[in-house]
């Protein structure tokens, strides 16, 4: 390993402002169900698909509507 490095040539991530953050989340077992074969169906992995359906709500500022029965 070398005393000292050259960054001056060095160039920032450009994914870095795409990294995710591991939480902790509760989620309904059929939900979860829901996802996993929905996910499966599209050959993508099921937390991925949450990921992108949570993003599409932020993105286009979707507003929860509740009808309590």
């Amino acid at each position: 390993m070398r005393k000292s490095y050259d960054f001056s040539n060095s160039v920032s991530n450009p994914y870095a402002q795409k990294l995710k953050k591991q939480i902790t989340i509760r989620l309904d077992e059929d939900t979860i169900k829901y996802f996993k074969n929905m996910a499966e169906d599209k050959g993508l992995p099921y937390q991925g698909l949450i990921n992108l359906y949570l993003r599409d709500c932020a993105q286009s500022h979707r507003d929860l509507k509740l009808q309590w029965q």
